[in-house]
């Protein structure tokens, strides 16, 4: 049997883009591999590598070519193909690597779902590559394949000059082809809503990698969900690029009915029985009174990450933000109105271009009074084709990592003390499937914990929704491990 590996970076629309293909391949016959691969891991050599890719920050793309170039000296008779944001903005950067690499522009992505059956057509005719001159030519026919040259030359090329306003680009055929309500690598279910984003925030990229935003019709996320509940899956995480950009509509025997996230949570809610929805992201804007009111059901789960950025007035108006501290304020309040002690993550960029002392101690400041459970925070990253790419007084790194440093700390004795407050409490939990993972879960208010019970009956029980007794709340900070908390079986899932 012919192998192929993945290995995905950035967001949760990169794993389940990752998840879909790995089940497309697996389909058409070839053997799936997805844990993250290393240098000195011994491993049979796959006849191709696929590397799913960001772009939203400098790092992220050096990580990516760390990849690609580990796969290559690793695996010398195999091919590499990559796809993924970094893909659509740097293709020829990425080609200019190795011949062995085929580069799939993010915005054709979806192109992969036919890609297999050719793939396996292309092998059982050559057979597998045995030098590394045979791997050049097959990455040569691969990147012959008709829909990659069919592709648009702008489609595959970064068009946006700094400060430029235009952020349209090309958007593939179907946006939405790459799905699957079976999952290999992931314990629970996952469904592309959205897409792209028509906001022009001062410091992404990401408008130009995916495109203007696009949304999956109502009657199909309904089907979607069905097929994943009926699968057995007990939750389903709605993912999107900005899910406040999420615009459907319905046909009904009325007429057309328009609808936004809120309106598209409540029709999913109403129209399905057991299964439980997570959100992946949502703007502090949005978090208004109609979605709350929403997030309110027992099969909405208590977790939520906010797009926060800086608690800086001035900061987020030079981010082209469209809100304010205050609204970021009233939208923590909102939602533990509506959910009883939920987890509320948030992501924070420190040291955006002039960025003082003051602006920073604000950011400080939103995080005591939010409380955020957890914070995603990294240091701005400039990327070329943005306006902040060339915008004056740039941080200093010592200093933005300073500042980083702070609110990683912060986020660790945060979500350690959240993780204390559920001790001697019963919650759900969802068993994690992985090997390399047996033993561990995700509560339904998103704390990963360990449970303490034989293997074997945990294994009975990966990719099923379990009761557990948080124990103990473990101190997280220095540790790259994450699991915040020991907890036992209350009862066997089902």
């Amino acid at each position: 049997m012919y192998t192929i590996h993945f290995e995905t970076l950035g967001c949760k629309l990169n794993q389940i883009e990752t998840e879909s293909i790995a089940r497309f391949c697996a389909d058409a016959g070839f053997g799936v591999t997805m844990a993250h691969s290393t240098a000195s891991q011994a491993e049979t050599a796959p006849v191709l590598s696929i590397v799913n890719t960001c772009t939203v920050t400098a790092k992220a793309e050096q990580k990516a070519r760390r990849i690609i170039r580990m796969l290559l000296a690793k695996f010398p008779f195999s091919a590499v193909l990559v796809t993924g944001c970094y893909a659509q903005v740097e293709k020829a950067q990425i080609e200019q690597i190795d011949s062995r690499i085929v580069v799939v522009p993010g915005t054709a992505k979806d192109t992969l779902a036919d890609f297999p059956q050719f793939f396996m057509d292309l092998l059982t005719k050559a057979g597998a590559p045995k030098t590394a001159e045979e791997a050049a030519a097959l990455a040569k026919d691969l990147r012959a394949w008709q829909p990659l040259r069919q592709i648009p030359a702008e489609q595959t090329e970064n068009r946006l000059k700094p400060n430029s306003k235009d952020t349209k680009a090309i958007e593939s055929i179907n946006k939405f082809r790459l799905a699957t309500d079976s999952f290999m690598h992931h314990s629970r279910g996952s469904i592309k809503i959205q897409d792209g984003c028509s906001n022009r925030c001062a410091y992404c990229r990401i408008c130009i990698a995916r495109g203007e935003s696009v949304s999956l019709a109502p009657a199909e996320v309904l089907k979607r969900v069905r097929d994943i509940e009926s699968g057995g899956q007990t939750e389903v995480v709605l993912t999107g690029v900005n899910l406040t950009l999420y615009r459907g509509t319905l046909q009904t025997e009325s007429g057309e009915r328009k609808m936004d996230f809120a309106d598209l949570l409540e029709y999913l809610l109403e129209n399905t029985d057991t299964i439980s929805f997570r959100i992946s992201s949502l703007y502090p804007e949005r978090v208004d009174d109609a979605l709350c009111r929403i997030i309110a059901h027992k099969r909405v789960r208590p977790h939520f990450h906010l797009s926060v950025q800086s608690g800086s007035n001035a900061i987020l108006k030079a981010m082209h933000r469209p809100y304010t501290a205050e609204t970021v304020v009233a939208a923590v309040e909102n939602l533990r109105k509506a959910k009883d002690n939920p987890f509320i993550a948030c992501d924070i960029i420190a040291g955006f271009p002039g960025e003082t002392d003051k602006d920073f101690e604000q950011t400080q400041e939103l995080c005591r009074k939010c409380r955020f459970t957890y914070i995603h925070a990294f240091p701005f990253s400039p990327r070329p084709g943005t306006e902040a790419y060339t915008m004056k007084n740039q941080i200093p790194q010592r200093i933005a990592g300073e500042r980083v440093k702070w609110l990683s700390d912060f986020a660790c004795k945060s979500k350690t003390e959240y993780a204390k407050s559920f001790e001697g409490k019963t919650l759900k939990a969802v068993v994690e499937k992985r090997e390399t993972n047996i033993g561990k879960a995700v509560t339904e208010n998103f704390l990963h914990i360990y449970i303490e019970e034989n293997k074997q009956t945990l294994k009975d029980l990966a990719g099923k929704e379990v009761s557990v007794l948080i124990k103990q709340a473990l101190d997280i900070s220095g540790k790259d491990e994450e699991t915040e908390a020991t907890a036992v079986l209350v009862c066997d899932g089902a």
